[in-house]
């Protein structure tokens, strides 16, 4: 049996498994060890989890800087060791004085360019070990804020204490510091108790497949977006000329593109030759996936 082609596939992560169980799963099922994701979900989380698949595991680091979306439950009253449901209960209090008020206040001080400490149970590395490795290991760690623009966090629904939210984000944006910060700000504290990424970039929920179906025959090869098809839908697009892609695909630069961050570059026939990117007054590639022919 053939693996899987070249291309991306988008995954409707179950809850339970982490990214790499499934990055695990689909190497068995697309029979190749060469598969890896962009942007990690946490076990409790669900939804969009895109992977890579042979050539297309060079897009991974460049996807995992696009924009996500995200549907979430906040839980106000109660904090936690992890800022969401699978740590602790540290603090309870009553939030049923919480008015709509003090809520649609609270969600949009929390929308537009933030300075954000992220939850102290995370992967962010310290010193080159996980922040969660070294909480569990019984250290207190305190994270350095960083600069991260949430688009959009909108209340789409309130039962009680429970606040449905609809979040757009840049990547790099915790959810669960999101809900631990509008319950500090409201005054009772909160946590995160659902979460599913809707969108990376522009893959959606409606490109994603479970793994039960991907497990089906022949469902995996029709569910990946081949590389060239993934480049087009992920990044600008540059046409180039015969000669321009011979030159790329050896790594040559080229004039500048002005499209500003990652494009990808295509030959006459259609297939992509290249990510290219303006540095230094030239369209510089940095992933060339195969040399044009002459």
């Amino acid at each position: 049996m053939s693996s899987a082609p070249d291309g991306l596939l988008v995954v409707d992560k179950p809850a339970g498994w982490t990214s790499h169980d499934v990055v695990g799963r689909v190497r068995r099922l697309a029979r190749t060890r060469k598969v890896g994701h962009a942007g990690t979900l946490d076990p409790m989380a669900t939804g969009v989890l895109v992977l890579g698949i042979g050539r297309a595991t060079r897009l991974l680091g460049h996807l995992a800087l696009t924009d996500k979306a995200y549907d979430a439950t906040v839980r106000l009253g109660a904090t936690t060791v992890t800022d969401d449901a699978e740590g602790d209960v540290v603090e309870v209090r009553d939030a049923s004085g919480v008015t709509d008020e003090a809520l649609a206040a609270g969600l949009a001080a929390l929308t537009g360019r933030l300075s954000q400490v992220p939850s102290a149970v995370s992967a962010v590395k310290v010193d080159g070990v996980r922040s969660y490795a070294r909480v569990r290991a019984g250290e207190s760690v305190e994270l350095a804020a960083r600069s991260v623009l949430v688009s959009r966090l909108a209340l789409l629904e309130r039962h009680g204490d429970d606040l449905d939210v609809a979040v757009e984000c840049s990547s790099g944006t915790y959810v669960r510091a999101l809900a631990r910060d509008l319950g500090q700000a409201l005054g009772v504290g909160g946590h995160l108790t659902a979460l599913r990424r809707t969108r990376v970039g522009s893959f959606g929920l409606d490109r994603a497949r479970t793994l039960e179906r991907l497990a089906g025959e022949g469902e995996l090869d029709a569910a990946v977006v081949r590389l060239d098809d993934a480049v087009r839908t992920a990044f600008p697009v540059r046409e180039l000329d015969a000669a321009e892609a011979l030159d790329l695909s050896h790594g040559r630069r080229l004039a500048p593109t002005g499209a500003g961050g990652v494009s990808g570059a295509f030959a006459p026939d259609g297939r992509c030759v290249a990510l290219v990117e303006d540095r230094d007054g030239a369209a510089r590639p940095t992933v060339v996936f195969a040399p044009a022919a002459s």
